[in-house]
């Protein structure tokens, strides 16, 4: 953790919504004039798409039935270590993009699938915000939830966060709902290794649930919408939390634990505004006071 560099990290799984998040804190920061610098997690994969597939089929004939985008081993964790540290200590670091669609292809001029090069983050950038798969992982080498100095977990409940990644890999990707179901699959010992556990390092947790029958995912027509779910927004410590004032912000929302706000679907922009905004504020006064 960094006074002079903060590190805001969002996590989350293939599919939870973590992008959409980030759009959020875009609005967040235009808003406040915070210069953030943005590294995404699918820049720190080991592998291309290409080779990515090879290195799969390698695997499965070995025996290892497991191996996805969610292992360790299929990613760069420890080069995403070295950037959160020379980040906290000197406000640098570097990062690159990988490719995931048309749009992208054009603007990079790169086929879908593949990585642009190394580069330097822009100099003297307000913070560092991570959104991706690892952003507060501990492996048995690897302690990545000791960087960040506000830590993020979107986390829908399971079976709607399947929903949402079969339809966008069938519709942006053409993916059939039995490759899908595959990959589900092959992902879930490390989902259940990797994934889950750190959202129990997170500071607050954005979690959605479905008030309509999600009950098989793999047949569902419709991803439910906002107005057909609730979130509830969990604080892994309360204090200094203004919850009357959030209650009075936030229409229809209620209080289910100590350190729980459950709210309308709807309301995640309003919500995620409320809450983060102070706390990212408090970086920036921090940050200027150690400068």
């Amino acid at each position: 953790m960094s006074a002079k560099h903060p590190i805001i990290a969002t996590t989350g799984s293939s599919g939870a919504g973590t992008t959409s998040v980030k759009d959020i804190f875009d609005q967040i920061f235009r808003r406040e004039n915070v210069d953030a610098a943005f590294i995404e997690g699918d820049a720190f994969h080991r592998y291309d798409r290409d080779a990515m597939r090879v290195k799969m089929a390698t695997e499965t004939a070995s025996g290892n039935t497991t191996f996805s985008h969610f292992s360790p081993e299929a990613n760069l964790l420890e080069d995403l270590r070295d950037v959160f540290d020379e980040y906290g200590r000197k406000g640098t670091g570097r990062t690159r993009h990988y490719i995931h669609d048309d749009r992208e292809m054009e603007r990079y001029g790169l086929p879908e699938g593949k990585f642009t090069e190394w580069k330097p983050l822009h100099e003297n950038s307000d913070l560092l915000f991570y959104e991706g798969l690892h952003g507060c992982v501990k492996t048995d080498t690897i302690d990545l939830a000791r960087y960040p100095d506000l830590k993020i977990g979107v986390v829908p409940v399971i079976n709607l966060e399947w929903i949402q990644k079969i339809h966008r890999d069938k519709s942006t990707r053409g993916y059939s709902t039995e490759a899908v179901m595959d990959t589900i699959l092959r992902r879930m010992p490390d989902y259940v290794k990797y994934i889950c556990p750190q959202f129990g390092q997170t500071d607050i947790n954005f979690q959605r649930v479905p008030i309509v029958d999600t009950s098989n995912p793999f047949i569902a027509r419709w991803i439910p919408t906002p107005d057909e779910s609730m979130i509830v927004i969990r604080f892994a410590n309360p204090r200094g939390i203004d919850f009357p004032y959030l209650l009075s912000m936030i229409p229809h929302s209620f209080m289910s634990r100590a350190n729980s706000i459950v709210a309308p679907g709807a309301k995640l922009d309003i919500a995620m505004q409320l809450i983060l905004t102070p706390l990212i504020l408090k970086l920036m006064e921090r940050k200027r006071r150690a400068s």
